[in-house]
């Protein structure tokens, strides 16, 4: 995914639908939160705009939360594979390492996956780039396996976590000054 920048001043400016849809893919599969923001134009900062964003996602019932959890694909999975992803999911994806996985260990996240999905009933999610650490296919895997210690309550916490730091690598990524 390469970085489209378009100005705050454009988003606060032009039409609902626009607006909409040039934020659709900040949370995945899930256009809903940029269209309970939108209304609360003009924003002042892209910092802002993402603060209203995740308030609407903390603010919203537990269907739609899980529903948001449930949205994101599973982590190098058979949608990687047969290119089935959102153009943002190939990029953070790749930028892992994880469009490079041999038969091996593309069976072992598979395997992980199954049973991270079959214990919370949701996706793993993990946010591969971030501010502070870029994770690989290795360090990707050991954080998989700890976090499936994890409590229900304490991960879909930590998938809220990621997907809130996805989001903003998103926004930042998409939105200039």
């Amino acid at each position: 995914m390469e970085k489209r920048t378009i100005s705050l001043e454009y988003l606060n400016t032009t039409s609902s639908e626009r607006f909409c849809s040039m934020l659709a893919g900040i949370f995945e599969h899930s256009p809903w939160i940029a269209k309970r923001v939108v209304s609360k134009r003009p924003f002042e900062s892209i910092e802002e705009l993402y603060y209203n964003m995740i308030a609407e996602v903390t603010s919203s019932g537990e269907d739609k939360k899980l529903a948001l959890i449930r949205a994101h694909p599973d982590l190098a999975g058979k949608a990687a594979r047969y290119g089935m992803l959102t153009a943002e999911s190939i990029y953070e994806q790749k930028s892992a390492g994880l469009d490079r996985l041999n038969d091996e260990e593309f069976m072992e996240f598979h395997k992980l996956n199954i049973v991270y999905k079959k214990r919370f009933g949701f996706p793993y999610i993990i946010a591969t780039r971030g501010f502070e650490k870029v994770h690989n296919k290795h360090s990707i895997l050991i954080n998989m396996r700890t976090r499936l210690q994890n409590t229900l309550d304490k991960e879909k916490k930590e998938a809220l976590q990621q997907i809130a730091r996805i989001a903003e690598l998103r926004l930042k990524n998409l939105v200039g000054k």
